[in-house]
């Protein structure tokens, strides 16, 4: 016997078979209502009392035995957890039953100890510092790390804002904007221009013979790379240049035999005889003709240094005879 036929055995109760109403008990209930009726206040008062007490009361509900036992299905609703099957599930329930018990407990104790946070993550405070018991080097590495982030992101949003409100456009008499981009580099061409412009007059200036010395220093500089740290008297080099030196004042010029140059640093022919000296070493051309049409600087100089040499020499002569 199932558990539902049980249940309709003992305790559900049939219903009587309700009356066939035939055409007789028909006519008898609607002839009462063919004539005159006489109701009573008190009547109709007494039946509303009754049906408003029997609203609050119970709810009793009729249904057939047999219906219920020819359900399919069953009616009933299990109300809480199921029944284990056998030993081994109760056993598996009460181990899981046991193990959430002592996770709720942990977690009581957690919230109410004091809490270790590691750096890698955890409850953040406004101040930027983790929530939990740390030692000092932790909560100010990680105020000095607030920090930094902080102004990080000041300087990016005030860089944006300043790029923005500090742009100014310009524009001509007409209305049209100006390419401040574009003017400024016009500007720096023209300047780079002139410059340029302004070296080569410079350079124009000058004549053959000092381009071919800085020619010459350069070519000096270039083959310094290549000598020794220090020369000394039995260098070739050194001594063949300072041979090549013409003094004006060198009592044994007139000994040496040596080529004399027939023509200058520029390529030209020089002029072949004495002449005078002057400051700046340069001979004369080809075509002079021996005439000196200077107005006297330059022996007048040489003769200034003559003199002051001379009596440098004298004074200091006097000073030993004392």
């Amino acid at each position: 016997m199932s558990l539902a036929d049980y249940l309709a055995k003992n305790y559900l109760t049939a219903d009587a078979a309700p009356e066939k109403k035939t055409k007789k008990r028909k006519r008898k209930e609607i002839a009462p209502t063919a004539g005159l009726l006489i109701a009573d206040d008190a009547a109709e008062d007494w039946k509303t009392q009754k049906n408003t007490a029997d609203e609050d009361g119970p709810t009793i509900a009729s249904g057939r035995s047999s219906e219920f036992r020819k359900a399919k299905e069953s009616k009933w609703t299990a109300v809480g957890a199921r029944a284990p099957s056998n030993a081994d599930q109760a056993a598996a329930d009460a181990i899981i039953a046991s193990a959430a018990a002592e996770n709720k407990a942990r977690d009581v104790d957690n919230e109410e100890g004091p809490q270790v946070v590691d750096e890698e993550g955890g409850a953040t405070m406004e101040s930027g510092a983790y929530a939990g018991l740390q030692t000092a080097a932790q909560v100010t590495a990680q105020l000095e790390r607030r920090k930094k982030e902080e102004r990080k992101r000041m300087e990016r949003d005030m860089g944006g804002m300043e790029g923005e409100s500090q742009e100014t456009i310009y524009r001509d008499a007409s209305g049209r904007i100006i390419n401040v981009a574009m003017k400024r580099a016009e500007a720096r061409q023209k300047a780079e221009e002139e410059a340029k412009q302004k070296a080569e007059a410079e350079e124009a200036l000058k004549g053959d013979v000092q381009r071919a010395n800085k020619a010459q220093r350069k070519q000096d500089l270039a083959d310094a790379k290549y000598l020794s740290i220090a020369r000394y008297e039995d260098d070739q080099d050194l001594n063949e240049e300072l041979k090549d030196q013409d003094r004006w004042n060198d009592p044994a010029a007139q000994f040496l035999t040596k080529k004399a140059n027939k023509k200058s640093v520029s390529g030209k022919p020089l002029y072949q005889g004495s002449a005078p000296p002057n400051r700046y070493g340069i001979r004369p051309g080809h075509r002079w003709d021996g005439v000196d049409r200077s107005n006297g600087f330059e022996k007048e100089r040489f003769a200034a240094q003559n003199k002051r040499s001379n009596r440098a020499n004298m004074e200091y002569a006097w000073q030993i005879d004392e």
